[in-house]
């Protein structure tokens, strides 16, 4: 069959390098064609390019072309795509009803994108949703649209095991019913499960390509060295940190923590927990499962519960505007979706050093030297945290995030799917060095994950969020 997508020789040069360099694909009806790399790589740039959308001030060469007519997108970042003062049901309904489809249709489209309750979806802003929930809202607005071909940026990011096997399954049907996917991932499990062609991409260049089992049954030679590698096993938890038993701690707890959306349902339900110095306390649970809400209540991002937050035994204040500085430094909170949470404007490392000026009181060279010091802690030189956001890939953002949380030397710090970007040698670098922070820093980290070997390897005590209520230490086993 011809392609629905053809690119060839593509190449894209911005802010001084070259982002893409001489990169051609194809995508076929009811065919998925990957783009397999590790973070900053270039594969958001070409998904990207198939929009028509190119980074500020960008040369182009080459050729891109989508014959095959309507193109659904679905970003590593959904909220970036979502009105934040509509409801979901808005949202979708005015797509539905331009191509003449009622609530039913728009109701098919949330469950085909595995959101098994979608009414209860559709009465929420994007806020209100987890990142996996807002991730399935993108993708059914994209099924509503009859799109032709499907650009998938780690459409799994942000999801957990489970919902992570729905959602692959589903894009498998879509792909059968004559649907060409450009699936973009760092994920080998996922791009294995669904790929048909897969392109390797090193630093803006392909370095393979070819028919999925063959690239991948060469994984680890000299011309695949760019492909991630999956996460190692799960291993003992790291020597020094505290033993499984009562989740009760002197630095942070919560007690009797229950909260809604306004106008809304519960979403917790009495959760009490408490994470100690020099510990992990690793949270997990499906998507929607409440993780995210409870993460905001201790930023002072969400006040709408009922319960206590104590630091250090006294109260924490609801709300960040009620918050002191030293509060405001004690408990740290990194964004799953990073990218919302920088200013588009400035460079990175302008605002990772802002934060240690702000909190930490810092001089100007003085905060830019400690920010300069924990980036590059975290795999981000010089020549890339000074460029603005939209020049770096989601995983560098990612790290920024967290860089930026770290560099104020907070007692609490709660990490919001922080590794749910990263492919795996990156991952491993930023577990390693909250390991240390750990040991050496008296950190007191819960870390929301779905990531249970990231779980595993950094965090002493595990609990279990399910649909909103905390599961005993014998079941969370």
């Amino acid at each position: 069959m011809n392609p629905i997508v053809v690119v060839d020789g593509l190449r894209i040069e911005a802010g001084g390098r070259v982002l893409v360099d001489g990169v051609s694909l194809r995508v076929h009806p009811g065919r998925v064609t990957a783009l397999l790399g590790a973070s900053g790589s270039g594969k958001t740039t070409i998904g990207l390019a198939l929009l028509g959308e190119y980074p500020e001030g960008a040369r182009v060469s080459g050729s891109v072309r989508v014959p095959g007519g309507a193109l659904g997108h679905v970003p590593q970042h959904p909220a970036s795509v979502l009105n934040p003062a509509r409801r979901a049901g808005a949202l979708l309904g005015d797509l539905a009803r331009r191509s003449g489809q009622g609530r039913s249709e728009v109701r098919a489209a949330l469950r085909a994108a595995q959101l098994p309750e979608p009414e209860a979806v559709l009465r929420r802003f994007p806020h209100q949703l987890s990142g996996g929930q807002q991730q399935r809202v993108v993708l059914a607005q994209a099924l509503l649209l009859g799109a032709r071909v499907i650009v998938a940026d780690e459409p799994t990011t942000g999801l957990d095991p489970v919902t992570k096997a729905r959602v692959v399954e589903r894009l498998a049907a879509v792909v059968r019913q004559g649907v060409g996917l450009l699936l973009l991932s760092h994920d080998l499990d996922v791009v294995r499960a669904l790929a048909d062609e897969v392109v390797v991409l090193r630093a803006g260049r392909v370095v393979e390509s070819g028919p999925a089992g063959q690239v991948l049954a060469q994984a680890g030679g000299d011309r695949t060295r760019g492909l991630p590698v999956p996460p190692p096993a799960a291993g003992p938890p790291p020597a020094g940190t505290a033993p499984a038993g009562l989740l009760t701690a002197d630095v942070l707890t919560v007690e009797q923590l229950t909260a809604r959306h306004r106008g809304g349902p519960t979403v917790l339900h009495a959760a009490g927990l408490g994470v100690g110095a020099g510990e992990c306390l690793a949270l997990v649970g499906r998507s929607g499962s409440g993780k995210t809400t409870l993460g905001r209540c201790l930023a002072g991002l969400h006040s709408t519960y009922r319960g206590r937050l104590l630091l250090d035994g006294e109260p924490l204040p609801r709300s960040l505007r009620s918050r002191t500085r030293p509060q405001l430094a004690a408990v740290q909170y990194v964004f799953q979706d990073a990218r919302a949470s920088f200013d588009e404007h400035r460079p990175v490392a302008a605002q990772v050093a802002r934060a240690a000026r702000r909190l930490r009181g810092l001089g100007r060279a003085e905060a830019e030297a400690a920010a300069s010091r924990v980036l590059a802690e975290l795999g981000l030189p010089a020549a890339t945290a000074d460029r603005r956001p939209a020049a770096l890939s989601g995983g560098e953002l990612q790290r920024a995030a967290l860089a930026r949380a770290m560099v104020v030397r907070p007692k609490v710090l709660v990490c919001d799917e922080i590794t749910s970007g990263l492919d795996g040698p990156t991952r491993g670098r930023v577990l390693d060095a909250l390991a240390r922070r750990l040991r050496e820093a008296d950190l007191a980290v819960l870390l929301i994950t779905h990531d249970l070997a990231a779980a595993a390897t950094i965090a002493g005590r595990t609990a279990v969020l399910e649909g909103g209520r905390l599961v005993g230490p014998g079941e969370a086993d």
